[in-house]
């Protein structure tokens, strides 16, 4: 999966996994980085290998494998750390991402499709295409129902097509218990969280009614205070999509080692564009993310200017 990952890179991994196993494979989850506490309830989530954290033993599971399942993203940069690695290693490498311009030439096999609303929608599409629907059982379906709701904005994004509610209709069918897998996503936080929010949307929320655009830039010094951890910044970067008239988010933080960038757009303006061609990332038409190695304050000049260059497509 993806460096940071999020329920659909954690759930679709996860999903595999667990599928996988009832096929008598021996398969292991590796991440690139550390994740989320709310992400930890999901079954097998305990078992999957941070490899910056424990890189040898990551690395031993690599140089072992005959297959390597590529989940979530499309080039081996999102993999931080670990994508000099997956470029040696000898193992079939295939891909399952709905992610715009993938890497062909680093992957054997696969599947890259745009249309699909998340990588877990594509594993569901994987079991049930290999003849083996009857193999879903409620560990499989609440990994993948956390991966597709919460890459459709909990059904509300156009991705949510009458396939995705077939798919969940499907799940349900297992004894699956949705209400439960929205609290341990949404409702399992520290009270900091919720105060950080708080002051990140006081503080730090700039509005430019000229271009249909916001801003929220965080220092590092507020992640501190704050004590936020890796997932509390989470869905930070879609509230200023709530006001009036706004087309396009975004999200800047500080790191410390880096610059981290998230773009939100509602109707046709296209952030995975824009990323790509600004903060060296991309994604999708309406959410996207990237990276700079400049200062906080570079990167948010940068931004301005970058919003400026397409002011007239946000009209």
């Amino acid at each position: 999966m993806h460096q940071k990952p999020d329920a659909d890179a954690m759930g679709s991994s996860l999903g595999l996994f667990h599928f996988l196993s009832q096929l008598g494979h021996e398969p292991v989850v590796i991440s690139p980085t550390n994740w989320a506490e709310w992400l930890k309830w999901m079954p097998g989530c305990g078992g999957v290998i941070d490899y910056e954290y424990s890189t040898d033993k990551a690395m031993a599971v690599l140089d072992q494998a005959q297959w390597v399942f590529c989940l979530d993203f499309n080039t081996l940069a999102r993999t931080r750390h670990m994508a000099n690695r997956l470029r040696k290693v000898s193992a079939t490498k295939i891909l399952i991402d709905h992610h715009q311009q993938p890497e062909v030439d680093y992957f054997d096999y696969g599947v890259s499709d745009t249309a699909k609303s998340s990588t877990s929608e594509m594993v569901y599409d994987f079991i049930v295409g290999s003849g083996h629907a009857g193999l879903i059982d409620i560990d499989i379906a609440a990994c993948l129902y956390a991966g597709v709701m919460t890459d459709t904005g909990s059904f509300r994004f156009p991705g949510a097509s009458a396939a995705v509610h077939r798919m969940v209709a499907a799940l349900k069918d297992t004894g699956l218990n949705h209400t439960q897998i929205h609290d341990d996503l949404f409702d399992n936080f520290l009270e900091n969280r919720l105060r950080f929010t708080g002051f990140v949307l006081q503080n730090r929320m700039e509005i430019f009614y000229e271009h249909n655009a916001a801003l929220i830039a965080i220092p590092w010094k507020d992640l501190v205070r704050y004590e936020i951890k890796t997932g509390d910044t989470e869905g930070l970067v879609n509230f200023p999509l709530s006001i009036q008239g706004i087309k396009m988010a975004a999200l800047i933080i500080d790191r410390d080692e880096e610059v981290k960038c998230s773009f939100r757009s509602k109707g046709n303006f296209d952030v995975n564009v824009f990323a790509r061609k600004y903060f060296e990332g991309g994604g999708h038409v309406n959410a996207a993310g990237g990276r700079s190695s400049d200062t906080l304050e570079v990167t948010v000049q940068k931004f301005l200017q970058a919003l400026k260059d397409n002011s007239s497509q946000l009209q």
